[in-house]
């Protein structure tokens, strides 16, 4: 299963509905708050081809975007393709 990373500021409606799939999906993912840490933010921003709002998924080294473009994958029947074999719990 390819590692899954994202980008998420607490108080975010779309980075808890991104987590929220992920769980269901029953995938472990990496959490990284960019709240107050410039370093993270334009780390984020440059992986995310410029993208600076929250939350910016990745699978694997694949940018897959935001919450809309996860649940649009998901809509499409390619998110679990692009995930893997499932298996391990949400963080």
């Amino acid at each position: 299963m390819p590692d899954i990373t994202i980008y998420t500021k607490m108080y975010c409606p779309y980075c808890d509905a991104a987590k929220d799939l992920l769980r269901k999906k029953n995938v472990a993912y990496d959490e990284i708050s960019v709240d107050g840490d410039r370093a993270a933010q334009l780390a984020m921003t440059q992986r995310a081809n410029g993208r600076s709002t929250v939350p910016q998924i990745f699978i694997g080294e694949a940018h897959v975007g935001g919450c809309d473009d996860i649940y649009g994958l998901e809509a499409a029947g390619k998110l679990d393709a692009l995930l893997g074999a499932r298996g391990q719990t949400g963080t």
